[in-house]
């Protein structure tokens, strides 16, 4: 293992480093990314394998994040100053470990018959939110339109809390082609529509949700099988009109694996 302790922001590494935290052009252009908590890494090292770098703050780590140093002890270690760390960290409560790794690539499945089609999602953390129901419920894989935000931001990765390590994830999809391509029933979460607990969602399905202020865009409406609706008390209150895109998304995936596992 190399130790470099690290405190001047002019230094190359790290300048390289911010550059990664702050610009998805530059990670997509190197296929690497930061990852931040010790669950995450773990969930990293579990599923693909050790990092690149690990980075930790001057000062006392938690506990969870010395252990996690000592497993990786072959793994190359840089040090920053607590406000240098800060800087690359997403969040102001870090663990105090973050590392650099490579943006693995998930195979995708021969037959899909369960995934998800995510429009314009601006917010981070909401999109790495529905990749975490996403793979927990069960979709096989997630499609996100070019108005996404970036999967493998470090904000969307702490959101995800690991989901992009075992959900394959295509960004930059052409919505309607899929939609139109897709071998199987697509249906779009929207406010007005047939009841999703009317639908049948055994056979092979792509839910579509869209962006958390616009909803789904009228084109790719129109090119859905059809809009489904959640049902809910208070109807036409109007601060209950609607439900966010990451609880809709969530319902859904699950009322979709709740009949596949009743079947």
């Amino acid at each position: 293992m190399a130790f470099k302790h690290i405190t001047s922001r002019d230094n190359p590494v790290y300048k390289h480093l911010r550059k990664l935290a702050d610009n998805a052009r530059e990670r997509k252009k190197e296929k690497v990314t930061l990852l931040e908590g010790v669950h995450l890494i773990e969930a990293y090292v579990q599923t693909q394998g050790e990092p690149q770098l690990l980075i930790i703050p001057e000062g006392k780590s938690s506990l969870e994040a010395t252990d996690l140093l000592q497993q990786l002890a072959d793994v190359d270690t840089m040090m920053l100053p607590t406000l240098m760390f800060a800087d690359l960290a997403p969040v102001a409560s870090s663990s105090g470990i973050m590392a650099l790794v490579p943006v693995p690539e998930l195979p995708l499945p021969q037959a899909v018959d369960f995934a998800l089609l995510i429009e314009d999602i601006q917010d981070p953390g909401n999109l790495g939110s529905m990749l975490r129901t996403a793979a927990a419920a069960g979709v096989q894989v997630a499609y996100l339109t070019k108005g996404c935000t970036d999967a493998w931001s470090p904000k969307a990765l702490r959101g995800g809390q690991g989901a992009q390590l075992i959900l394959p994830v295509v960004e930059n999809v052409e919505a309607e082609a899929l939609v139109k391509n897709f071998p199987g029933k697509t249906l779009a979460l929207a406010m007005q529509g047939e009841s999703l607990y009317e639908q049948p969602l055994s056979e092979p399905v792509l839910f579509v949700v869209g962006n958390e202020g616009a909803g789904i865009s009228p084109a790719l409406q129109s090119a859905v099988k059809a809009c489904v609706t959640i049902p809910m008390a208070h109807q036409g209150v109007l601060a209950l009109e609607s439900l966010n895109a990451a609880a809709a998304t969530a319902i859904a995936l699950f009322e979709c694996q709740r009949q596949r596992l009743s079947a």
